[in-house]
């Protein structure tokens, strides 16, 4: 027992080095251009004060958004995905699968459920104990489910999903920013340095290397960014990309995606003003999402089928229903675009009908 415990603590103590080794690169680079180019090598005085306006904006940013990321504790299943303490004790004695299926499809009858497994099963961790929510996934590293799992980021030491997606966005989006804007400033004196235009100095080696690194992680997290934003515009997240979600009618790539502006505020929100902010704007609550299904679950009950109900992040209009329009509910929005003629008509019908129910009870009395 003590050698597991210690080995898990080794384990998670190794976790942090990547971490440990941004931090460093991120306080060398911090000297090395506030100190040794912009105090030590730069002299002119406007372009030293605009030179460490911009850095220090850029690193503000990147720092804080980094750290939301990494700190920010991923959300987890709420209680009522979890099985009630009888069916919970009955689906532990029973040894048949279809029997412990029935189980868990009783129990996830009154849940906002449409994923399924690739099997059409319902989707139970049984390290948790508890019923998946749509994109929920469990993590091993962190030992945990994670509502809406993207990855879990060894740069960051923390799963990314549902809680902090957002903040892993704008962490690639600054750093983005920092290195590209450290690359560009630098240039121009790692060339005179280069070429010994510039008195050799101990400022050399760090002007030199500060922008080898600046253009190596740029390079990188340049198409991690870019392929981070792909997956917003397509409301996927890693896994989904490389396995698409199984519904009941099938799989389906593109079953939760509702178009680019909306995909977009998903994560960032319904407010632009805080896009750029790393404060926590992301829409629902990540047990439930709108989907752009094309059949009705006949599993499902009503009041889940509204996308409204579940999730405050839902969009509401025709587009994003769950469920096509039913046949009655196409007449009531036919109605919408008859003519005053056509109402007055439907009046005199109503008051006809009324009229000879009215008659029809007369008689009978």
């Amino acid at each position: 027992m003590a050698p597991t415990h210690v080995l898990r603590c080794c384990q998670r103590g190794l976790a942090w080095i990547p971490v440990i080794f941004i931090a460093l690169v991120v306080c060398w680079s911090y000297y090395a251009y506030v100190v040794e180019l912009c105090i030590l090598t730069i002299h002119n005085t406007g372009e030293k004060f605009i030179y460490l306006v911009v850095f220090h904006l850029s690193f503000i940013m990147f720092v804080w958004s980094y750290w939301k990321t990494i700190f920010t504790r991923p959300a987890n299943p709420s209680k009522e995905f979890c099985l009630p303490k009888s069916e919970k004790e009955q689906y532990e004695k029973e040894q048949r699968p279809e029997t412990q299926q029935e189980i868990l499809k009783r129990v996830a009858t009154g849940l906002p459920l449409y994923t399924r497994t690739g099997a059409g099963a319902v989707r139970y961790c049984d390290r948790c104990q508890v019923i998946k929510p749509d994109r929920c996934h469990h993590c091993s590293a962190c030992d945990m489910c994670v509502l809406k799992m993207d990855h879990h980021c060894p740069w960051v030491n923390n799963c990314v999903g549902f809680s902090n997606y957002k903040f892993f966005i704008l962490f690639l989006t600054y750093s983005l920013v920092y290195c590209l804007f450290i690359a560009a400033s630098v240039l121009q004196y790692f060339i005179k340095f280069w070429t010994s235009d510039l008195p050799e100095s101990h400022a050399k080696f760090h002007v030199l290397f500060l922008f080898f690194v600046a253009a190596m992680f740029c390079i990188s997290i340049l198409s991690l960014f870019t392929y981070h934003l792909w997956l917003v515009g397509k409301n996927r997240s890693t896994i989904e990309a490389f396995r698409a979600p199984v519904f009941r009618n099938g799989p389906d790539k593109n079953g939760f995606s509702l178009g680019f502006s909306k995909n977009i505020a998903q994560v960032f929100g319904d407010q632009k003003k805080y896009w750029l902010l790393p404060v926590f704007t992301s829409q629902g609550d990540g047990l439930s999402f709108p989907t752009r299904l094309v059949t009705i679950d006949p599993e499902q009950p009503t009041e889940c089928l509204q996308p409204g109900a579940l999730d405050k992040g839902a969009v509401e209009g025709p587009a994003e229903q769950t469920s096509p329009v039913s046949e009655s509910q196409n007449r009531l929005l036919a109605n919408d675009y008859h003519s005053e003629d056509e109402h007055k008509e439907t009046d005199i019908l109503k008051s006809d009908e009324s009229e000879a129910i009215t008659i029809s009870i007369e008689s009978e009395s």
